[in-house]
């Protein structure tokens, strides 16, 4: 066996087990004093919409203690919607803030700080993309567990180093790749590697949104609001004017800080691969641009990626920001085999069989079924997800989305935007972490930091 064919039959193993709750870690949780009333104690590093939405999933958790909430904007700190600038509030995704008031709750500004209360116990990290990796390595050094928001990071060298800072420093690491919780998932995830639909050669899954034609708006630069910290939120990346149409929430359409292809992209390709038993991809061509949306982005608003994967499937992905077509019926993912073809989202699966074609005879070589699960929390994929983290904090043993899932999963975004960036078919090398035919191409792998911030 091939070494590449080796490395991606150990991956699929290697996920299969996650299933059985494999134990990783030497020193669980148990073994340390808990926080008051034996529970654990969590910080929150960012709390826009998305860290909103964990904190109240978190809260849901008998054995949760909310310790501690940092945010670069105050008003998300304080949890007063009442303080936040009227001009967010009009341009849109402000959260709530209405969850139950809690006590005792450290504030901070500056994430550092709160990494170093040695109180808590694990932290939750949903901050832009070009964040995570340096908030969930500084986490690991200050002992601290981690539930780190999809896409993992914003360059492919960033999610390798933190799972050498992982296995450094022991600590039990979730991503938020919240598909992994789904029981709907987690039964095909085996079904379709067991030949459900035959051997598997075309997969698809698309982001549909019509942002024709202002999209997120036209801004010039302006002076963030007072209690607003701009510089903190760049971090490592280059100093910029600050926009309005770029944050709190608008970073998804800027490549400096996110993409399309990572917001989305990485949820269904994780799914798509999983189900697949697949690591990564061989081969990558990306085309696309700004097509039709008038505004300030600097992503396409039109993109088609494909993926060519060693077992010799073909996935393709698709972004759709300025029309409103070419969805899947029935489900957000399609894989094609040669006996049938499976469409699925978490709320469940349809498999029907292939039709015979050319000089074939044969009626149908699968039978039609499907699955639904019934709406309800105990089939919410993020709060099975959560607290599977809990779990494995207690345990010592492998949560069902590690960071090797999140890096691999995360790479097909970064991988796709660089052959766009390219313009070229570009070739991986899944086990060096390389691009192959193209040397210059792996400059986009990493991007040096602004001073002081270091990887």
């Amino acid at each position: 066996m091939s070494n590449r064919r080796r490395f991606i039959k150990q991956s699929a193993l290697s996920t299969a087990g996650l299933a059985f709750g494999t134990k990783v870690f030497s020193a669980p949780y148990s073994q340390k004093v808990l926080g008051s009333n034996n529970k654990i104690r969590v910080g929150f590093i960012g709390l826009g919409n998305r860290g909103s939405q964990l904190l109240n999933w978190f809260m849901q958790n008998d054995d949760v203690e909310i310790a501690a909430f940092c945010d670069v904007y105050e008003p998300y700190i304080l949890r007063d919607r009442s303080l936040v600038s009227k001009k967010y509030i009009e341009m849109g995704k402000v959260p709530k803030m209405n969850e139950p008031s809690i006590s005792n709750v450290k504030q901070y500004k500056d994430y550092r700080e709160l990494l170093a209360q040695k109180d808590i116990d694990a932290v939750c990290i949903a901050t832009p993309d070009h964040w995570h990796a340096l908030q969930t390595i500084h986490a690991f050094q200050a002992g601290k567990h981690v539930y780190v928001e999809k896409p993992l990071t914003i360059t492919i060298q960033e999610g390798r180093e933190m799972i050498n800072v992982q296995k450094k420093y022991g600590k039990v690491c979730s991503v938020g790749l919240n598909r992994r919780g789904s029981p709907i998932y987690q039964e095909l995830s085996q079904k379709v590697q067991e030949g459900i639909i035959g051997k598997v050669t075309t997969a698809r899954a698309q982001r549909t949104s019509n942002m024709f034609p202002n999209g997120i708006g036209i801004q010039k630069p302006a002076a963030p609001p007072k209690d607003f910290d701009w510089n903190m939120w760049l971090g490592p990346r280059a100093f910029r004017p600050y926009q309005y149409n770029m944050a709190p929430y608008f970073f998804r359409w800027w490549k400096e800080y996110s993409s399309q292809m990572g917001n989305w992209g990485v949820h269904y390709m994780d799914v798509i691969r999983w189900m697949l038993g697949e690591s990564a991809p061989v081969a990558i061509t990306a085309t696309g641009g700004k097509y039709a949306v008038q505004d300030d982005r600097n992503i396409p608003d039109t993109m088609e990626v494909l993926f060519e994967m060693p077992s010799k499937a073909i996935i393709k992905f698709s972004i759709h920001e300025a029309n409103g077509s070419g969805g899947i019926t029935g489900g957000e993912v399609e894989l094609n085999g040669s006996k049938g073809n499976l469409i699925a989202s978490q709320k469940g699966y349809q498999v029907t069989s292939s039709r015979s074609g050319q000089f074939q005879s044969w009626d149908k070589l699968v039978e039609h079924s499907d699955k639904k699960l019934d709406d309800g929390s105990s089939n919410d994929s993020t709060v099975n997800l959560i607290r599977n983290f809990l779990d494995c904090i207690k345990t010592g043993q492998e949560p069902i989305c590690t960071l090797e899932d999140g890096h691999r999963s995360t790479s097909f975004a970064h991988l796709a935007n660089i052959s766009l960036e390219l313009g070229q078919r570009i070739e991986w090398d899944p086990i060096h972490e390389k691009i192959t035919n193209n040397e210059k191409a792996n400059d986009f792998l990493h991007y040096e930091y602004r001073a002081p911030w270091k990887l």
